[in-house]
Parts: C-alpha cells; sequence; structure tokens
C-alpha cells in the first residue's frame, strides 16, 4: 500500500504540489503536472503546446544524492519558432526544481506528438543547417537560491553564448 497523499489546507498549486511532494515524498510515481486547462481554453488564441510534465527520482550511485528526472509532453511543436524555447524553458525548470530540492539535475525527455516545419520555414531552416556551428554555452543558475519562489532573471544566464545574424521567423497563430 502506497502513502496516501494529503496535501496541507488551501494547496491547490500544482507548481507547490510537485514541491511538496518532491520534498516528502520524492520517490512517488504520482508527481506531476497537467498544465491543460480545458475551463481556460476559450479565452486563448493558441491552445498551450505543452501539456504536461511528469517528475521521477533516481539516485545517483557515485554520490548517493538524488537525481530529478523528467518528461515533458507536448501536443504540437514548430520545431523552427518554438522547439528551442520549448527545450530551454523546461530545462531550467527542472534545475530549478531539482536545487531547491537539494538534487542533481537529470534528464529531460521530450515527447512531442506532432513535430512539425511549416513550408515557408524551410528556406530559414536550410539557411540555419548550413551556418557555422558553435560550442554550447554554459548554462548558470544561482546556487544561492534555496526557495522556488526567490529566483529571478537575474539568477540566470549563458556564458560564452556565441550566435550568427538573428533570423526573422514568421509566426502564424
Amino acid at each position: 500500500m502506497g502513502v496516501k497523499h494529503k496535501y496541507p489546507e488551501g494547496m491547490m498549486d500544482q507548481v507547490d504540489r510537485v514541491l511538496y511532494d518532491l520534498k516528502n515524498n520524492p520517490f512517488s510515481r504520482r508527481i506531476m503536472t497537467n498544465i491543460y486547462v480545458h475551463a481556460d481554453l476559450s479565452e486563448m488564441n493558441l491552445y498551450p503546446c505543452a501539456y504536461s510534465m511528469t517528475f521521477n527520482v533516481t539516485v545517483d550511485k557515485e554520490s548517493g544524492k538524488k537525481v530529478l528526472n523528467a518528461i515533458l509532453n507536448q501536443r504540437s511543436n514548430d520545431v523552427l519558432a518554438a522547439n528551442n524555447w520549448n527545450v530551454c524553458q523546461y530545462a531550467a525548470l527542472l534545475h530549478m526544481f531539482a536545487q531547491v530540492n537539494d538534487m542533481i539535475a537529470g534528464e529531460l525527455v521530450h515527447v512531442i506528438a506532432d513535430a512539425h516545419i511549416y513550408d515557408r520555414h524551410v528556406p530559414i531552416i536550410k539557411e540555419l543547417i548550413e551556418r557555422p556551428t558553435y560550442p554550447a554555452p554554459v548554462f548558470y543558475m544561482n546556487p544561492d537560491i534555496k526557495d522556488f519562489y526567490e529566483f529571478t532573471t537575474d539568477d540566470f544566464r549563458l556564458d560564452n553564448y556565441v550566435t550568427g545574424p538573428q533570423v526573422e521567423i514568421p509566426i502564424a497563430v
């Protein structure tokens, strides 16, 4: 019989529930969010593309520290316009959750039901593929932050980020 979940009174926010479970029941197979709120869809011009995250915790064999892994599920992904943004934002979220729970950030698995490239994006993608490549930048996150809600944009940066000329990406909603 598993641990019965009883959240503190008034805890309705999904982020708070994930943080609570990671702290109090980290090996649960039930740590997840559902970002797709059907009641809000009528107010949106574009339905959310990413719709859920599932978290699991393992243990690093060498250090004995807990490792936080996540699976991001996405219904639709415009590869040129959004894929990099989706990967970066959810990878940062994984790092944030791991740090405030004294865990190591592990794997982010990104599952996309419909990854697509629009016809109008093909020439831009061809140009980008032909450009020179650069070493990956180094992700920095302020290691002193221990409360998830204390993070600010000043706590993050990419060091040694080298980019080519910016391209304009036509977007249609």
